[in-house]
This record gives structure tokens, C-alpha cells and sequence, in this order.
């Protein structure tokens, strides 16, 4: 099994800078290589994948016919609503059944036997139990693996910023937070320390729902000092990776899961970044989205890019909690949050 968890790392992992791998994943399907069933103009949901659903999906994410990116083959399946069509259309069945192509459909079925006693839900892109709103971005993951539960409409706002935080912004993270539980909206972050750690326990200590995104596989725990946290976070509301059980931490790994945090959320808020980071990714990355994007002044007053970000579509400036809020509520369903006023917070001296 150690060469398969090879194969696969070698097709997903593969570095080619980040803007080359968004490029690569703007090209859905397979580029006219196959047919596409007409009027599907919806991305198919399965309420219960077979298994050989699964099985065919994990041969064509090892196989990556025609050099197709994950996330292309992601959006082929999801639109033509089945993996096993695709995969009878580039290896026709035999009298015994469906081909085993090479022995892609064999490594597949062991593969999952091997994480299904794992303690996680592997939830592919056919499974209604994917997030809706991360099924509308490019870099869809074709399988999410999950401690916990992200409910199919979940309403939740991303909370990021630097690892290594200024008292300030450790304020400004814990009061966004609480206002986002206040009114009953998930709080998504990573698991780094600093602004992601700083997020999460204020959740916690208030009642409500934690999404951990991670660059690691779901078992691994990075920094390890967040152990206890990951536990907690998956009790009270999901822990997510995109990412094969057992990956370590690698560097393109963050910018991917950025992109997750992004899509899963109705808008993202930077608390704090420096000139070169995740967040900064991230900001971009829900532009693209046409998520909201909410910068508080740290940002704008320490970053060049955070001052250019000013004015561009979706892109706004916070200098309390209350201006967050606010533009919080502009994105979210006015009938999911209750219908009273918001109280005023200082974002913190």
C-alpha cells in the first residue's frame, strides 16, 4: 500500500507554483475527451454513493486519464453524475463485469478498506453530505475527508490570519468569533496557531460550531501542540481534509486548503497577515470566489497588498466588529439570523 499512498501523493502533490495548479483547475472536465451528457447543467448529489462509486472515483483520481487535474475530474463526475460511467466509457466492461484497467479499480478497493476503519467519513463529490457552497469553485476536492459533520446548507465565515499574532489581533479574532456564534454562524479556520487557535477556542468557550480545515491527512495533527484542539473542534463541529490519511504537512498543501476554507465559507475575514501568506492567498483566492472579503485595518496599514485590495469588487475594510458583522449580514440569508439589532464591539486596542 506504501507505493499506491506514492502514486497518489505524486499526482495530487506535485508543485507546479500556484498559479499554474488555479489555472489547471479552471479547466473542467475533460476537455472534450469525453462525452458529457446534455442538460446537466447542475452538479449531480447521490444521498447514498455505492460503493462502487467510490471505488471507480479513487481509480480515476490514480489513473488521472488524459493528465486531468483532480479537481477536473472532480467536476466531470460531479457533472455527469456517476464515476462508474466514466470509467466503463475509457475501459468498456467485460462479461465479468467492469475492468479492472490495469489494476486501478483493485488498489482502490484496498485503499478504502484500509481507512474504513479509521474513525473519519470519506465524503466524495457525489455524496450529498459535501458542501454545497464548495461544489461552486474550480479547486473542488473530489473527496473530503471528516471527523464530525458540515451540514449540506451550512452558513459559516472564515477566520484567518498570521501564526504569529499581535496581541491585538489575537483580540480582533476572538471577537469576530463571538460574534459569528452569537448569531449562529460556523466559524471556519484552520488549526496553526495564532489567529486559527485564537478562533476555534473562542467558539468553543461560546457554544458554537468549529470548522477545522487542515493540510495534512485528517490523522495527522499539525502543529502537534493542537492535538487536544483537532479532537475538540471534530466533537463540536468538523474537522476536514482534503488530503490522503497519513500526509504530512508540505508546503502547497496550505495554499489548496486556503482555497477550501475560501469556498466552504460566505466570506472570509483577515485579521492580520504579513506580505507573503496563506491569508494573503486566501483574500485572493475568494475574490476569484466572488466571495466577500473582509480586511481589518492591520492588514491594510501593514500589507502592500492589502492596500491594493481596496476597491476591488467584494473587498471591504473593517475597523470594529460591528463593520464586520455588518457586512456579514449583507451575505448571509436574512432569515437565517435572527432579527434583531447587532451589538457594537471594538475590535481591540
Amino acid at each position: 500500500m506504501s507505493e499506491l499512498n506514492s502514486i497518489f501523493e505524486s499526482m495530487f502533490y506535485t508543485t507546479k507554483g500556484l498559479e499554474r495548479w488555479i489555472a489547471d483547475c479552471a479547466v473542467s472536465g475533460l476537455a472534450g475527451m469525453l462525452p458529457i451528457a446534455p442538460g446537466r447543467p447542475k452538479l449531480s448529489v447521490m444521498a447514498d454513493i455505492s460503493a462502487e462509486e467510490n471505488i471507480a472515483l479513487f481509480a480515476l483520481l490514480a489513473e488521472r486519464p488524459h493528465k486531468m487535474t483532480w479537481p477536473a475530474i472532480a467536476s466531470e463526475v460531479a457533472l455527469r453524475g456517476s464515476a462508474v460511467d466514466i470509467w466503463n466509457e475509457l475501459h468498456p466492461p467485460t462479461f465479468e463485469g467492469m475492468s479492472d484497467g490495469g489494476g486501478y479499480l483493485s488498489d482502490a478497493t484496498e485503499q478504502l478498506q484500509s481507512w474504513a476503519q479509521g474513525g473519519f467519513d470519506v465524503i466524495s463529490v457525489l455524496d450529498d453530505r459535501y458542501p454545497a457552497s464548495l461544489r461552486e469553485i474550480h479547486e473542488l476536492p473530489p473527496v473530503l475527508f471528516m471527523r464530525g459533520k458540515v451540514h449540506h446548507d451550512e452558513i459559516g465565515v472564515s477566520v484567518v490570519g498570521s501564526r504569529t499574532a499581535s496581541a491585538r489581533a489575537i483580540s480582533i479574532a476572538e471577537n469576530v468569533a463571538g460574534g459569528l456564534v452569537d448569531r449562529g454562524i460556523s466559524v471556519i479556520s484552520g488549526l496553526a496557531a495564532g489567529i486559527d487557535t485564537a478562533a476555534h477556542l473562542t467558539t468553543l468557550a461560546a457554544g458554537g460550531r468549529p470548522i477545522g480545515v487542515i493540510g495534512t491527512g485528517i490523522n495527522v495533527a499539525y502543529p502537534a501542540a493542537n492535538r487536544d484542539l483537532h479532537q475538540r473542534v471534530a466533537d463540536a463541529g468538523a474537522l476536514i481534509s482534503q488530503f490522503f490519511p497519513g500526509a504530512p504537512p508540505r508546503r502547497q498543501h496550505f495554499p489548496m486548503r486556503n482555497a477550501v476554507m475560501s469556498g466552504i465559507g460566505r466570506a472570509s475575514v483577515v485579521v492580520e497577515a504579513s506580505e507573503h501568506s496563506g491569508a494573503r492567498i486566501q483574500a485572493r483566492l475568494a475574490v476569484d470566489h466572488g466571495r466577500p472579503v473582509i480586511l481589518t485595518d492591520l492588514v491594510v496599514n501593514g500589507t502592500e497588498w492589502g492596500r491594493a485590495m481596496i476597491g476591488r469588487p467584494g473587498v471591504h475594510v473593517a475597523s470594529s466588529t460591528a463593520e464586520t458583522m455588518a457586512v456579514v449580514e449583507e451575505v448571509v440569508s436574512a432569515d437565517v439570523l435572527p432579527n434583531e439589532s447587532l451589538p457594537v464591539l471594538s475590535l481591540g486596542d
